[in-house]
């Protein structure tokens, strides 16, 4: 498996914002001499456009906004384009993409929750695959679940902990399947609500893709929040969706202690090879 990493998403930085660039580079001294890595090119503007509404993508250009928790670095296109960018190269190769910012709260037309746009909703789009999203960041992915409500060719799950933000993924509708635990809530319980919404999603059409939200802010000792999860969970969340036999790719989303992320992410993706 191959990792894309963009070193040039190391680059910005505020200052006490929990996604910040030691996340990544923590990540990279670790993964690196285990894996093949390789670099994104930037996503065009017709690539964004399959997801995004102008009026966002001028927003970000311009950095016309303002959201708590989403600063307007300089020079934030370049990099929330290079990530999307990212997820696509993990798209057509089959790999991770260990990229910043993050994106799936980013939606059709907003932003939020340290995200700019949703880089796996682009590679999912830009494939034009039927594909099967599981996101199991702790946080709901509510731009990605806006993107896809009643997409034809597309179920969303996502596995998160209730009653944080953004406080939504309360419901299943359609295509979309939430499941929203407690907080703390731990591996069992987390592993056999994997494993029952999975084998309802399966039904629901034949994929040729899985496109998987990695969050690991689930752990345990996450400072943003937490499930309850251990390291080794990451690798039985792996091992369980390798056994779909769908071809794969991955996309990093939260997880906030350097230390626990690098080490996660390496449990996760031990269990693809």
């Amino acid at each position: 498996m191959v990792v894309v990493f963009p070193k040039e998403c190391l680059e910005y930085d505020s200052p006490g914002h929990p996604e910040s660039p030691i996340r990544l580079e923590t990540a990279f001294k670790l993964i690196s001499s285990s894996y093949n890595i390789v670099s994104p090119d930037i996503a065009n503007e017709q690539d964004l456009l399959l997801v995004h509404t102008p009026r966002l993508i001028h927003k970000i250009k311009t950095l016309d906004f303002y959201d708590h928790d989403s600063p307007a670095y300089e020079n934030l296109y370049h990099y929330a384009a290079l990530s999307a960018g990212s997820a696509i190269k993990a798209m057509e190769q089959g790999g991770f993409s260990l990229s910043r910012p993050p994106g799936h709260h980013a939606g059709r037309s907003f932003l939020g929750g340290f995200c700019y746009f949703n880089n796996l909703a682009v590679a999912v789009k830009k494939s034009g695959k039927k594909t099967l999203i599981v996101d199991f960041d702790a946080h709901h992915g509510n731009g990605t679940e806006d993107i896809f409500r009643n997409d034809d060719n597309t179920v969303y799950i996502s596995l998160h902990c209730k009653d944080i933000f953004p406080n939504t993924g309360e419901f299943s509708e359609a295509n979309i399947y939430n499941r929203p635990l407690e907080y703390n809530c731990g591996d069992e319980i987390f592993l056999t609500s994997l494993y029952e919404v999975l084998n309802t999603a399966l039904t629901y059409m034949p994929y040729e893709q899985l496109a998987v939200s990695a969050g690991f802010d689930g752990h345990i000792d996450d400072p943003v929040a937490s499930l309850g999860l251990s390291g080794p969970c990451y690798k039985a969340i792996g091992s369980m969706l390798r056994e779909l036999l769908i071809p794969s790719f991955f996309v990093l989303e939260g997880g906030y202690d350097p230390a626990d992320l690098a080490k996660n992410i390496l449990y996760f993706l031990d269990a693809f090879v």
